[in-house]
């Protein structure tokens, strides 16, 4: 019965998702657009995300972080965890995003090469040790807000500076690849003169010469790591300065499950996802294993991420595992951080068990 009832749940809950919106999306203009308007959906995702403007407007500097970071789950993490760290400055209920619209393509390019020290030709091993290209990627995001008029204006950005842990080079084109680790400390440093520099040409650009900035420091991971970096510090910068003022540290990492560093920082979290484990293992025998992710702020888990590859044979067997997945949810997983549970066969997703923070009941849904 309790399995029955958490069926009939689901399939509430996915007919409230689909039930129409009646309320009117808005018509805006944005300020220096001449005629072109703009609509608002009345809609959003979820209500702590921000509403975006349509027609969309892709970044001015589209593509460029794909070739500037190297490792996929850190431009995943780079581009979303701006968008979170912005919320603590710009507030979704008022503010409207957009791609950065401002640093283009070829001065992002140039920006990076002016604030990376300058590679020698034929450098040898120990120049590039004593000179690491930390920066990676400038990314810039837009927040706007509706005026009179139902005019939009921009009245924040946000950048994020990508800032490397390893820098990875070559003596020579087609060489052996080097490796030099660089510590926090040192980033840090490096990171401090390059938003001081970067916020001296932002102030130089027409239409940011008195726009609040907020900056945020992201050190990548590793770049073949499975969970990416985390993001290590952020500062506000009012419209009416030029100048980096002191950093707020932050306390994020993404911790990979079952991992020796899993079992050192949070063994009681390790244990848990390995009894997972071993809980399908018992019933499935085409069971291989299971990998989690866990991403932590202030060493408090806020979201745990599992993902579980297995051979299916059929639909049933798609239905029936994910029936028993959400049964495991209910038994063994509190309820107090996000908990996404991603169930894939060699060519897709095959279904999605998650819970978002204190509700009783996971949502399921598989896919056809």
């Amino acid at each position: 019965m309790k399995k029955l009832n958490g069926c009939l749940m689901v399939i509430l809950l996915f007919l409230v998702a689909c039930a129409p919106n009646n309320n009117e999306d808005e018509v805006v203009q944005e300020e220096d657009s001449g005629e072109e308007t703009s609509i608002v959906p009345s809609a959003k995702l979820e209500e702590e995300n921000y509403r975006m403007i349509l027609p969309y407007k892709t970044s001015a500097a589209r593509g460029v972080i794909n070739r500037q970071v190297a490792n996929r789950v850190d431009i995943d993490e780079f581009e979303q965890g701006l968008r979170r760290h912005s919320k603590e400055v710009y507030d979704p209920d008022r503010y409207f995003f957009q791609e950065g619209q401002y640093i283009t393509e070829s001065m992002t390019y140039e920006w990076i090469d002016d604030l990376n020290p300058k590679v020698e030709e034929g450098a040898g091993e120990e120049f590039h040790r004593d000179n690491p290209r930390y920066l990676s990627h400038i990314l810039e995001q837009n927040y706007l807000v509706q005026g009179e008029d139902n005019a939009v204006n921009l009245a924040g950005i946000s950048i994020g500076l990508a800032m490397k842990s390893v820098y990875r080079f070559q003596e020579e084109s087609g060489g052996p690849d080097y490796y030099e680790d660089i510590s926090e400390e040192e980033m840090m440093k490096k990171a401090d003169e390059i938003a001081q520099d970067v916020l001296e040409r932002i102030r130089q650009i027409e239409g940011l010469e008195n726009v609040p900035v907020m900056f945020a420091i992201y050190r990548e991971a590793e770049q073949n790591s499975p969970v990416p970096g985390s993001f290590v510090a952020t500062t506000n910068v009012s419209g009416d300065s030029s100048s980096i003022g002191s950093w707020q540290d932050l306390n994020e990492e993404y911790i990979l499950f079952p991992s020796s560093e899993g079992r050192e920082k949070y063994y009681e979290d390790q244990e848990l996802v390995t009894s997972f484990g071993n809980e399908i293992a018992e019933f499935f025998p085409n069971y291989v294993g299971i990998v989690g992710e866990g991403f932590y702020v202030n060493e408090e888990l806020q979201k745990l991420t599992i993902e579980i590859p297995l051979d299916f044979y059929g639909k049933a067997e798609v239905i029936g595992f994910s029936q028993y997945i959400y049964g495991l949810v209910q038994e063994m997983f509190p309820d107090y951080y996000d908990l996404e549970i991603k169930v894939e066969s060699s060519t897709k997703m095959e279904s999605l068990i998650y819970r978002e923070s204190g509700e009783e009941e996971p949502t399921v849904h598989i896919f056809h």
